[in-house]
């Protein structure tokens, strides 16, 4: 049994957190990578800027996705990761998820390495708004289309807030307000970089702790997967709790084969009760 494993490692070291989509699935967002995930092809940089007619794809099923991963809650994993932090074990959180489920379940310390869906940018000025605000634009310039979506067979949603939906070619979407340029979810995309200030934020987090946990995540993503050799090479001890095989995994300490909630929930319990003995 690997838990006893896992409370031992963490024991007594202030650690950092990477987190993938695994950690979401339970909230009911579906992982691209997962053992029983169906086939997606998420878009990349290159799609979206070079075609209007993807574009309107995209901002249709963007416009009945979104809503849900507003309305989606953090589960027992983000909880038990917001009570470590609190109890001074987590140093923080670096997220590969788009979904602000960390903030949500109140973690503070939070590295958003992807960007998340509530905000939009500019790729010609660099405008940014929020994407409650260009929902209701949206809304105004094709009233009816989300419950015509709904009517025509239900909604599916993916990681990054996209949805699955037949017709999208009436749909109408906006350029930016400050320049006509190109709007894009703060998001990034397959074939986009991290900036380099994120990942330096991120790269200092796991060198100011003393283990890092990875939550959820099979790290197939350099993105990721950087600051598990990062940890590595450094010789501070990893942890991955992930459902099914990682590319980390030769170099783990101890790997956990999990689902998140249940064993990050604990060992938020076993951590916590070791502080308090």
């Amino acid at each position: 049994m690997e838990g006893p494993e896992l409370v031992a490692l963490l024991s007594g070291r202030r650690v950092a957190v990477l987190t993938g989509a695994g950690i979401s699935t339970d909230s009911g967002i579906p992982d691209y990578r997962g053992p029983d995930s169906p086939p997606a092809n998420p878009m990349t940089i290159r799609q979206f800027t070079s075609s209007r007619a993807y574009r309107q794809r995209y901002w249709a099923r963007n416009h009945l996705g979104w809503r849900h991963m507003a309305q989606t809650l953090p589960n027992a994993g983000h909880r038990a990761l917001a009570h470590l932090e609190r109890a001074g074990v987590v140093t923080g959180v670096i997220t590969q998820n788009v979904d602000l489920l960390h903030t949500k379940a109140g973690s503070r310390n939070v590295i958003n390495l992807h960007g998340t869906y509530a905000q939009v940018v500019c790729l010609g000025c660099g405008h940014t708004m929020s994407r409650a605000a260009l929902a209701d634009q949206l809304e105004a310039a094709n009233p009816g289309f989300a419950e015509r979506a709904e009517r025509l067979g239900g909604i599916a949603v993916a990681p990054d807030a996209d949805a699955v939906v037949a017709e999208t070619e009436s749909f109408r979407f906006l350029d930016c307000p400050a320049c006509d340029g190109m709007l894009k979810p703060d998001i990034v995309y397959f074939g986009e970089s991290v900036r380099k200030e994120i990942v330096a934020q991120a790269y200092s987090l796991v060198e100011s702790s003393d283990a890092l946990l990875v939550a959820g995540s099979s790290l197939t993503v350099f993105s990721g997967y950087r600051f598990v050799r990062h940890a590595a090479a450094l010789g501070i001890p990893v942890a991955i709790v992930n459902r099914g095989a990682t590319r980390g995994d030769d170099l783990a300490t101890v790997k956990v084969d999990s689902g998140c909630s249940p064993m990050l929930a604990l060992l938020a319990d076993e951590l916590s009760g070791l502080m308090s003995a």
